[in-house]
This record gives C-alpha cells, sequence and structure tokens, in this order.
C-alpha cells in the first residue's frame, strides 16, 4: 500500500511544494549570492569573533566566494541551476553575514544589481539578516520590491532564551527579534526565522517551546528548522575540540522533530528541518549522509509516526519562553 510520500506529500508544509503550487510547477531555485557584508558582532560594533557556532565558509558555496561581482555570481549561479537541475525560475538570496547591515541606498544599489540579471525569469528576492539589523527604512526598502517580486525577510531567531543567545555570543536578545517582528507586523514581506536546535544546555523541553513563541506571531510565513553542527574557525569548533559534549545524532534529532512538527501552526511553510555544512568544515555531528538520504529518513520517519504539522495544535498548550 502506497504512502503519502509515494505521490510526493510531506507531513508538513513543504516550501518545494509551495513554490511548485505559487510558480505554476515550474522549477524554482534560489540562487545564493555573498554581497560581501560583515556583521555587527565581528565588526566591533556589537562585539568581535561572532556568534559562537558561526563559520560563513561553512554555509557560503566556493562559487560565490570566489566571484568578485553581485552579476557574475547570479549569472554562474542561475547557468549551474539550469544546467545541473533545469531551473525555470529563481529567487536571488543574500545569505552570508547580515544582509541588512550597511545603508539603505547601498542596499538598494546591491539588490538592483543581482535582480536586473535575467528579470524575466527571477521571481523573487530573499534577505537574511539580524533582528537587530532591521529598521523602517530598510523595511520599506524591501517592500518596495513587493510589487514585482515575492521578498522573503529571513532573520535569525536561533534560541528563545536570552541566557542561550548571551552564552553564543549572539550580539543581541529575543526582544530586539520581537521588535523587528513588529515592524513587518502588518507587511506584504514574507517572513522567515531560522532556529538552532541543539544548545547542550537546552532540555528538549525549552526546545519545543520554540514551536509556541513562533505561532503566536502571525506575520510568520516561513521556519528554517537547523540542528546545531559544529565547524571549524567557530568559538564552539575550538571549545568542542578542548572538551566535547553531546549534538544529536541523525535519529535523535529526528525523534526531536516528530515531537515538534505536530506543535507548529499549520499555515507556516517549512523551508528547512536541518543544515549541513561542507566536509571539509564539519567538526560534528557527522550523519555519514547526504542531504537527500537525511531527507528521506526524517520524512519517513514523520509520516511512519503520524508526525504530521498541526497535529498536536493547539491541543498541547506550551508555556511562554518567560514562564
Amino acid at each position: 500500500m502506497g504512502t503519502l510520500l509515494d505521490i510526493g506529500q510531506k507531513p508538513y508544509n513543504h516550501y518545494g511544494a509551495y513554490l511548485r503550487t505559487k510558480y505554476a510547477g515550474r522549477r524554482v531555485f534560489k540562487i545564493i549570492v555573498d554581497g560581501n557584508f560583515t556583521c555587527p558582532n565581528r565588526d566591533g560594533s556589537k562585539g568581535y569573533g561572532g556568534c559562537a557556532y558561526c563559520n560563513v565558509d561553512s554555509f557560503t558555496p566556493a562559487s560565490a566566494r570566489k566571484l568578485p561581482s553581485i552579476k557574475e555570481q547570479v549569472e554562474e549561479g542561475i547557468r549551474r541551476a539550469v544546467n545541473g537541475y533545469g531551473a525555470e525560475k529563481f529567487v536571488i538570496y543574500f545569505q552570508p553575514n547580515t544582509n541588512t547591515y550597511a545603508p539603505a541606498h547601498y542596499l538598494k544599489a546591491l539588490y538592483d544589481e543581482a535582480l536586473s540579471v535575467a528579470p524575466e525569469h527571477v521571481v523573487g528576492l530573499s534577505v537574511g539578516t539580524r533582528p537587530d539589523c532591521i529598521d523602517f527604512e530598510k523595511v520599506a526598502l524591501l517592500e518596495s520590491y513587493t510589487d514585482r517580486y515575492d521578498v522573503d525577510l529571513e532573520m535569525g531567531m536561533e534560541s528563545i532564551y536570552n541566557d542561550t543567545l548571551n552564552r553564543i555570543n549572539r550580539g543581541c536578545t529575543h526582544e530586539e527579534l520581537v521588535s523587528a517582528l513588529d515592524l513587518v507586523k502588518d507587511s506584504p514581506l514574507d517572513i522567515c526565522v531560522h532556529t538552532i536546535f541543539g544548545f547542550p544546555w537546552e532540555s528538549r523541553e525549552m526546545m519545543l517551546r520554540y514551536a509556541d513563541e513562533i505561532n503566536r506571531f502571525p506575520q510568520i510565513k516561513f521556519v528554517k528548522l537547523h540542528h546545531l553542527h559544529i565547524v571549524e574557525g567557530s568559538i564552539m569548533g575550538v571549545q568542542y575540540k578542548r572538551e566535547p559534549f553531546h549534538v544529536f545524532s541523525l535519529e535523535e534529532y529526528t525523534d526531536f522533530l516528530c515531537e515538534f512538527i505536530p506543535l507548529l501552526r499549520p499555515d507556516i511553510v517549512v523551508q528547512r528541518l536541518f543544515g549541513l555544512a561542507d566536509q571539509e568544515l564539519l567538526i560534528a555531528p557527522n550523519w555519514g549522509l547526504g542531504k537527500s538520504a537525511i531527507q528521506t529518513y526524517i520524512d519517513k520517519e514523520l509520516e511512519r509516526r503520524g508526525a504530521y504539522q498541526a497535529r498536536n495544535y493547539p491541543k498541547i498548550p506550551l508555556k511562554s519562553a518567560g514562564e
């Protein structure tokens, strides 16, 4: 007997299905662009060294690191997506570092340059940033593109606990994320928040409360759920080598997701369930599988256990982060 996965349906609102529906079945790919930004937590504005888990190279494609101009990066990214995956439409994704950390006029010049490449095929703009680098002027700039593109503003929530944010040298508080979300409460922007599960001092119950915090903001449309991975060149990488601590196995992380996904609000679209670092930079955990195999394993376990998105929403009220 076949399963829902056999016919392409996942136990959660999957980003790929969302894109296929929105763009009439056309293959839509994100093109990662490095705008050569820095971060207030690296340049001394708020701190030095960056977040404890972060090495920017661990999530930046080599093509983006090597090409000097925005235009060349987009052209090369589109070429690879077309030749390798048969992509038809594209979302320009400013990913590495803090992509609103500059004056609005400078941001506009970079965004415009990226969007000028293959305009007949580019359907969206996605901008990753920190919540403390969002203000009215930058929100207004991003909103100015929404008459032509779908615009996704991605903010790093990481943890909902200020103690954790302090321990990982995040340089901002959860209240600053809440303030940024208030700025976009009635905005046409599509808001995405990024979380990290598995900080060794956070209990399972503490991590499950992330769902309640996400659910209470109707302006959050997308989520990216990641497990903590330890990479070379990061503060946590040094700490882990000196004194290893527990990180999720694939089985443990999947077990957690089987409890977390059913708590999520039914309208939220899941862009990612896990993250991967380059093998040459990854210290732990090494699950020994490629992206597709990990995705398949998690999806099958979610379906096997009946862990469907919103199955337990709002049946199991969780306490707020402050309680």
